[in-house]
């Protein structure tokens, strides 16, 4: 036994109990740039909105991977920092305008950011 042994130690607080769901829903807020609930007491915790996916909604969403220019990811960037949505939700918002448009729109969106 070494010194170190006999040092008195501070006792561990005890870590909270996570729900499955609690977990979940912290991934959700975390990937909205929302703040953790999971290190919030339980009464915190019902009193906060949330505006993250449902248990339910998870399941249609996929992990996509692709490429932007360094413009777009500043754009993206700006526009989700200033509007205070992630990313991803964004450009599902984008992708959903743009598929709404006419295809002449289309077309003509699509002629004027050729590069």
């Amino acid at each position: 036994m070494s010194l170190t042994d006999l040092k008195r130690r501070k006792k561990k607080t005890p870590q909270n109990q996570v729900s499955i769901e609690d977990f979940i829903e912290d991934a959700n807020n975390y990937a909205f740039g929302q703040p953790s609930v999971v290190s919030k007491s339980r009464k915190k915790l019902s009193r906060v909105k949330h505006k993250g996916l449902n248990k339910h909604s998870t399941k249609i969403y996929k992990h996509a991977t692709f490429s932007l220019t360094e413009d777009t990811i500043g754009i993206l960037d700006r526009i989700a920092a200033e509007k205070k949505l992630a990313k991803s939700r964004l450009i599902r918002i984008l992708i959903r305008e743009f598929s709404v448009k006419s295809k002449h729109e289309q077309s003509t969106i699509i002629e004027l950011n050729n590069n």
